[in-house]
């Protein structure tokens, strides 16, 4: 997730101060990705070095305000213009769970991939349940269709995973059968040919 971007977003609109600038995040993503006030500072701090943002004073109750530059504005464009680069996805921890677990002897991949696909079952009820019942977080111009698109992707990302539980579990369960097999005694290895029965011909 790119805070950096996000943040000079948000700028772009009117200057705001840390505080102001993680709420209105939080407002517009439904809080599905919770952002602490000291990394909205750090970000900020950083921004501002770079020479994207600038301080704009104080408001009565002294808080920094920080406004856009022509710079970050120019940011802003590219970043909403520029499609997100998947050539180095992140780490997602389940598949490296997977990967890990057919791999480690003595770990029940079956299990594994049953108590992930139960936990992603009920957050995908959960997150059905927010669609039907319509309750976006307190909004205002459009932060009620962010918070819908936002809901759509975390209901889309559940249902991709439970496919490829599923998709994994067959897997899994073909490689075991291929195994047994192999196993078995006077089982023919891979690319012999089998007896031919007493008294056939060429």
């Amino acid at each position: 997730m790119s805070v950096k971007q996000a943040l000079l977003a948000l700028l772009e609109q009117e200057p705001m101060y840390g505080y102001q600038l993680r709420a209105e995040f939080e407002q517009r993503t439904g809080a599905t990705w919770p952002l602490n006030v000291g990394q909205v500072y750090t970000t900020l701090t950083r921004l501002e070095r770079d020479g994207l943002v600038a301080g704009a004073g104080s408001d009565d109750e002294g808080h920094v305000v920080y406004r856009i530059t022509d710079t970050g504005r120019a940011e802003v464009a590219t970043w909403f213009t520029t499609p997100v680069n998947r050539t180095q996805p992140p780490r997602d921890e389940l598949a490296i769970k997977l990967a890990l677990a057919v791999t480690v002897p003595g770990v029940d991949v079956g299990t594994v991939i049953q108590q992930q696909r139960s936990a992603t079952m009920a957050a995908l009820q959960d997150y059905t349940r927010l669609k039907r019942s319509g309750r976006a977080p307190a909004s205002s111009d459009g932060a009620d269709l962010a918070w819908t698109l936002v809901l759509d992707s975390l209901v889309f990302a559940a249902e991709a995973e439970i496919r490829w539980l599923d998709h994994c579990e067959a897997r899994v369960r073909r490689a075991a059968v291929e195994r047994a097999a192999q196993q078995r005694p006077g089982t023919p290895s891979e690319g012999a040919a089998a007896p031919r029965p007493s008294g056939a011909t060429s």
